[in-house]
């Protein structure tokens, strides 16, 4: 039996893409998936993308979002 050490060190050695998915399985046996809060968040991404494109809103820039949480956090 492997202990923790011994699985970290293993699964370092690893391809990166393999990493990634051991990580998503990992993750994903914490939280695991809520087919009813999946809809939810799918019903919200699909009105404001409706929102986005009758141009009720505007979308904003990552690099001006960014720009404001600096200087709201003085970083």
């Amino acid at each position: 039996m492997f202990g923790t050490k011994e699985i970290l060190k293993e699964a370092e050695s690893l391809p990166v893409e393999e990493r990634a998915i051991i990580i998503d399985r990992l993750l994903r046996s914490l939280n695991t998936p809520s087919p009813e809060i999946d809809k939810i968040w799918i019903d919200t991404a699909k009105h404001r993308l409706s929102e986005l494109r009758s141009g009720k809103v505007r979308s904003i820039p990552g690099d001006e979002v960014f720009a404001k949480v600096k200087e709201y956090f003085g970083v």
